[in-house]
């Protein structure tokens, strides 16, 4: 016996949803980025905050796992993208992540941003953003 009750059809089109959003929101990751001679070599916390906007055919219709979009693809490869090497610019770092998920299945638009938490006493962040909009 299936619990779930089905209400297709019974939502009205102007409520259907127009944009379908996955967020990974300030992902803190310790990375090794700055040109100043004081940040080389010296991680520092990075806040990373993605949001993918997908084509509504790529959101999961149903509650299988086979059709969602993976999270944990977005948590593993943004760190593993962090640690990978040393950044002088957050520009150049926000810059691939960017393309890294830019690139992937059903993706309609982008947002990724960078925050340096640490870096004035008067300013919760210093940092760069890409949006496809």
């Amino acid at each position: 016996m299936n619990d779930h009750v089905r209400l297709d059809g019974l939502v009205p089109d102007r409520l259907l949803p127009k944009t379908h959003k996955i967020v990974l929101e300030e992902m803190v990751v310790d990375a090794d980025i700055g040109f100043h001679d004081f940040e080389v070599g010296v991680p520092q916390r990075l806040s990373v905050t993605v949001e993918v906007w997908l084509d509504a055919d790529a959101f999961p219709h149903s509650d299988e796992a086979a059709e969602a979009w993976d999270y944990d693809f977005l948590r593993r490869d943004v760190a593993a993208l962090v640690s990978a090497r040393r950044y002088n610019l957050q520009e150049t770092l926000a810059r691939a992540v960017y393309e890294l998920i830019a690139a992937r299945r059903g993706v309609a638009a982008l947002r990724v941003s960078t925050r340096k938490p640490d870096i004035y006493p008067d300013c919760a962040g210093v940092g760069v953003e890409l949006a496809s909009f």
